[in-house]
């Protein structure tokens, strides 16, 4: 088997405290975590004469101090070789789980500093930053005010514990063959990743389980009958009430019916979701399952003692809905966009017009963070901007071709000119949609 790339994060300590980092909401990794200093090995770790802490290369990797100094200094510019270190110990390690394209074998150390220094992250790396009592940051997150991964939140909690002994090993408790994986990366929004008939590279429909009272499963939609089982294992101790689908498109209900068939719940959709499904699978398709309408406004749950609210945001398919608590702390926003891959916008109950003004509604609501149905959550609205922008870009280009009297073939073969042939048929749907928006706005004919 293949060694993975090594990592390593730093959580400096000083007095019971720790040093926390917020990453920038523009960042590709990891865009608006809590987190702490750390990165990757690199290759020049391995040859680099480090100068200063003699006592810890008896037991610690030459390559791992290396990166340790060298992270810190270029997120923070805090030089540990000239700390005052009282100790500095791995205390556990974390690897990726086999379901994300980008792994990493992880290594957490401990450095405690005699006293609480004043440390600066950068700019670019960090919207925030201090030295925190670990049960503070245990705080935030069950308040659901913090995007964090697991081993975050892992580490918090072992820090406090006193993590003594040997190096624990900060992992996803879940059983491959049997289970889906899931994370919760915002307290309370909880996100299983079963494999799904989706449209590539995404290999994966995210299926959440969030709220109290009622208890809401956000779309199930499984492969085929094996993961169908692993899900079903996976959230049986959630006991779910309700399950929600966000739209009709297959790869958001595929198995939903039989799940509440199964468990004996009732569905709740847009009534154009609806429409769809009963006129792709027939009346037949919801037999013995009761079905409850949503629409804008409405309240379905309960997160934390506030109202989970439904948010109409049509443009990738007709109908489509996504769900945010009162506050705004996260939104589930399906496919308004994704962090794997891109959305289509074209088709059958595509609407790019729509699409534009959906983009813009949860940018202006400015959420704290956002969940898309394929990928992992992303703080703020940087994404959905970069999107939008994107597409109006796009559209120029579309409309400047159109003007030089270019048709769809040679639209295409200008604006994507490097797609997998594979694709083309998606590409050609999305800029039939681009068209239809920029003639009905009459500023080409």
């Amino acid at each position: 088997m293949k060694k993975l790339p090594e990592a390593v994060i730093v959580i400096l300590s000083a007095q019971g405290k720790i040093f926390v980092i917020k990453r920038q909401n523009y960042l590709k990794a990891f865009p608006g975590y809590t987190t702490f200093p750390g990165g990757k090995v690199d290759r020049e770790d391995y040859d680099r004469e480090l100068k200063g802490l003699e006592e810890y290369k008896k037991t610690i990797p030459l390559h791992l101090l290396n990166a340790l100094v060298r992270e810190l200094k270029e997120e923070t510019e805090f030089d540990l070789t000239k700390a005052n270190i009282k100790s500095l110990k791995k205390s556990a390690t974390a690897t990726t789980p086999e379901f994300n394209p980008i792994r990493f074998e992880t290594s957490f150390f401990v450095v405690e500093l005699e006293e609480i220094v004043d440390i600066h992250a950068l700019e670019d790396e960090a919207q925030s930053y201090g030295w925190f009592d670990p049960q503070e940051v245990l705080d935030q997150y069950n308040q659901g005010e913090i995007l964090a991964v697991p081993p975050t939140i892992m580490a918090c909690r072992g820090i406090l514990e006193g993590w003594r002994g040997e190096t624990v090993e900060l992992k996803l408790g879940y059983d491959p063959e049997t289970e889906v994986p899931m994370i919760e990366t915002v307290y309370g929004v909880k996100q299983f990743l079963p494999l799904s008939n989706t449209f590539p590279p995404a290999n994966r429909t995210n299926c959440f389980i969030i709220g109290e009272s009622p208890k809401l499963i956000v779309d199930p939609s499984p492969k085929d009958s094996a993961e169908y089982q692993k899900l079903k294992n996976s959230i049986s101790k959630e006991r779910p009430e309700k399950i929600f689908l966000t739209h009709h498109h297959p790869d958001h209900h595929e198995f939903s019916t039989e799940l509440a068939r199964e468990l004996k719940l009732p569905m709740v959709m847009s009534e154009r979701c609806h429409y769809w499904l009963t006129k792709d699978h027939g009346q037949e398709y919801f037999e013995g399952i009761e079905i409850e309408y949503a629409k804008d406004g409405d309240c379905l749950s309960q997160y934390l003692g506030e109202e989970i609210v439904v948010y109409e945001q049509p443009g990738h398919a007709d109908g489509q809905l996504g769900l945010a608590p009162k506050s705004l702390k996260w939104f589930i926003v399906s496919d308004l966009i994704q962090t794997v891959g891109t959305v289509l916008v074209g088709g059958r109950g595509a609407d790019m017009a729509l699409y534009f003004q959906s983009l813009q509604r949860v940018i202006d609501l400015k959420p704290a963070a956002i969940f898309p149905s394929h990928g992992i959550a992303l703080g703020g609205v940087d994404k959905l901007e970069k999107t939008l922008n994107h597409r109006k870009m796009r559209e120029e280009h579309i409309k400047n071709l159109l003007k030089k009297g270019k048709d769809i073939e040679e639209i295409f073969s200008e604006v994507y000119f490097d797609l997998k042939p594979e694709l083309k048929k998606y590409a050609i749907a999305t800029i039939e949609s681009h068209i239809k928006k920029i003639k009905a706005e009459g500023t080409v004919s």
